[in-house]
């Protein structure tokens, strides 16, 4: 596993380390750039169209039947649309919604709603990826429509298959130049929900006990006091080696530099 320096040597990979928890994960800083800093476009591009090129590369030299090739396609488009829905709802708010991200304003909201932002773009990738799946299943059943060796339904199996490549390859496209591109963190938000979450009491266990440890995840869902408050309260730690124990990016990296570091405070 990468150590934060190495990450952070990569320029066009780095994430800010104010960025917290939810979008402040290790895919999320392997793929995908959330601080405002610009990822280069052909980044999220090429993450979903080069098994696509892969598959009908193959599938043309004839080393990989249409079956396979339409499979192939297929789930990245379920994947595709998996991600659209995980921007939607991040993005979703900014009351009553999870809000950890900005999506860039591609049209005018709702005409009952000033200032509304729809996720259009991620819509209409997801969209594609419906069409992309329909056309799977025609090409399932021309596919288990052949006799023998002979297939008379092959022209709508192909017809489809590129169909699928082509409106794949413009859906992401777009989706990088109009969604991905523009994506900002809500920072502040992010932090909110680190530090008013009952889940980092797990990891007090190691330094109070598991039994005490459920007693203030227990105290806080009641009182509504974060954890950290109510830890200082009963003078169970130090400020200080709660911040050590309780840094968002000690606690979700796992790296041994952060191990090493969470032992320090013992």
């Amino acid at each position: 596993m990468k150590t934060r320096t190495e990450f952070d040597s990569i320029g066009h990979l780095e994430v800010p380390k104010d960025a917290y928890y939810g979008v402040q994960t290790l895919r999320a800083m392997e793929n995908f750039q959330i601080s405002g800093r610009k990822l280069h476009p052909k980044f999220i591009e090429s993450l979903v169209t080069i098994k696509k090129a892969a598959a009908m590369t193959n599938c043309k030299a004839g080393h990989l039947d249409s079956q396979r090739a339409s499979a192939i396609i297929m789930a990245c488009a379920v994947n595709l649309s998996k991600i659209c829905n995980d921007l939607r709802l991040l993005s979703s708010g900014p009351r009553t919604g999870v809000h950890e991200i900005n999506l860039p304003p591609r049209q005018n909201g709702s005409s009952i709603m000033p200032g509304k932002v729809n996720p259009v773009i991620p819509e209409v990738v997801t969209q594609v990826a419906y069409l992309v799946i329909g056309n799977d299943t025609a090409i399932t059943m021309a596919a288990e429509a052949g006799q023998m060796e002979l297939n008379a339904f092959e022209p709508v199996l192909f017809y489809k298959l590129f169909e699928s490549l082509d409106t794949m390859a413009g859906a992401v496209k777009t989706l990088t130049e109009n969604c991905i591109m523009g994506i900002t963190a809500n920072e502040d938000e992010c932090r909110s929900y680190v530090e008013h979450s009952v889940g980092i009491c797990t990891a007090l266990c190691p330094y109070i006990g598991y039994k005490k440890a459920a007693e203030i995840a227990k105290m806080s869902l009641k009182t509504g006091v974060p954890v950290r408050d109510i830890v200082l309260r009963e003078n169970l730690l130090s400020a200080v080696e709660l911040k050590k124990i309780l840094d968002p990016m000690i606690m979700t990296e796992g790296t041994e530099e952060n191990e090493a570091e969470r032992h320090t405070v013992a």
